[in-house]
């Protein structure tokens, strides 16, 4: 974990949501889930509207968590179909060859049969499911000749090698099977999570849901002004550096100074101090290209388990945007988080990935000053947004992947 996270605290910590033309995202995030509101139930069982934002936001991130199970179950289920087929296919070639072995072992035992070399017995359990107890028989095997010695060699081989190949084939099916109700299940529990985030929705009046957008505008405004602080520290620090490496003596003024030093300090020739280190370069090139892609995401829907090219979810988002930088990603938050080097939160650059909360479930592509680009949750639509939109606490790591 970062050294810049803080305990997360127990009270409500919901995001604001940033939305072009109107400042009340959460106006629009019902609209999107709730057509319709009904009437509030009466009775002091009523949960505050606090109650019912904490209880629609711990639902939002169980679904997130649910969807990158969702996302692992379905990679290791295509993964494993993959490895099922393959074997199939080897199974039905090592059948095919068995056959083959099969028929020109039946064909010597017919032979022999017909000129009295083999009795009916011994030509029968040359043609057994399991002739290698009888090829053991020095009396059999010294009747049969070289080719014919060879034939019930290849014949035990493969019948040997088909078994093993099923056994193996069997042994793939289960997993698969397990992957596939593993798959099930996450989608189930997906759909359940924001079926009750929907259901609570409907349960807010009109004027629930317009003090639900003036508190989500207060917490937007709020996570604006951290964004701008950290902006302002990180371009602190970059001027910082920027100094430094002026100040630093190029080679030629090295190599100029009195006994070839400067200051006491030998510099080697090509490390002059305005030149950016090769890693840094290459970095910055591969994620302008990632950045340039989330950008031309902007605006389409979130959609969970999915990785574009119409819509996305959080991981699917980050995974698209780098392989268009040639870079390859894992799926799933879990997999990225340790994809690359982990770095302090003020030392971001564009192009890292910022993860949130304690189970890993959101991530986000950062683009400078305090800001990122990111597939929210279901009813929202990919978008800049601050990287304090739930609170600092929920940043759990920034992790540079190239």
């Amino acid at each position: 974990m970062a050294p810049h996270r803080k305990p997360r605290p127990t009270g409500r910590t919901r995001a604001g949501i940033r939305t072009p033309a109107l400042a009340t995202a959460a106006l629009t995030s019902v609209a999107l889930l709730s057509q319709t509101a009904t009437a509030a139930p009466s009775g002091d069982d009523r949960p505050s509207l606090e109650e019912v934002e904490k209880k629609v936001d711990d639902l939002y991130r169980q679904a997130g968590s649910a969807t990158e199970n969702y996302n692992a179950a379905k990679e290791r289920t295509t993964k494993q179909k993959k490895k099922v087929d393959t074997l199939l296919d080897d199974v039905a070639q090592r059948t095919e060859k068995l056959n083959e072995a099969r028929e020109e072992l039946g064909a010597f035992a017919a032979a022999q049969y017909r000129t009295g070399a083999a009795t009916p017995d011994q030509a029968s359990l040359l043609l057994a499911d399991n002739p290698q107890d009888y090829f053991d028989q020095n009396q059999l095997m010294d009747r049969l000749t070289d080719r014919q010695k060879q034939a019930v060699d290849a014949y035990v081989t493969e019948q040997a090698d088909a078994a093993e190949q099923r056994r193996t084939a069997s042994d793939s099916l289960e997993k698969l099977t397990e992957s596939q109700n593993a798959l099930k299940t996450s989608k189930a529990k997906v759909q359940a999570k924001l079926a009750e985030a929907r259901e609570l929705l409907s349960t807010l009046t009109a004027e629930e849901k317009a003090r639900l957008a003036a508190i989500e505008q207060r917490e937007q405004e709020e996570a604006d002004r951290k964004a701008e602080e950290l902006a302002r520290q990180q371009a602190a620090q970059a001027s910082q550096e920027t100094q430094s490496i002026q100040e630093t003596p190029t080679a030629q003024e090295t190599q100029e100074a009195p006994g070839g030093t400067a200051g006491g300090t030998e510099t080697s020739p090509g490390t002059a101090g305005t030149t950016a280190p090769v890693e840094d370069s290459t970095y910055a090139a591969k994620a302008t290209k990632a950045l340039a892609f989330a950008r031309a995401q902007i605006g389409k829907p979130y959609v969970w388990g999915a990785t574009g090219p119409g819509s996305y979810d959080c991981s699917g988002l980050t995974l698209a945007a780098w392989k268009a930088a040639g870079v390859d990603l894992p799926r799933t938050t879990y997999d990225q988080v340790a994809a690359g080097t982990t770095v302090p939160l003020a030392d971001a650059k564009p192009g890292d990935l910022v993860f949130f909360y304690d189970n890993i479930g959101h991530v986000g592509l950062y683009i400078g000053n305090g800001m990122m680009i990111h597939a929210p949750k279901p009813g929202t639509y990919v978008r800049e947004e601050s990287v304090f939109y739930d609170g600092e606490s929920s940043i759990h790591s920034v992790v540079r992947p190239a």
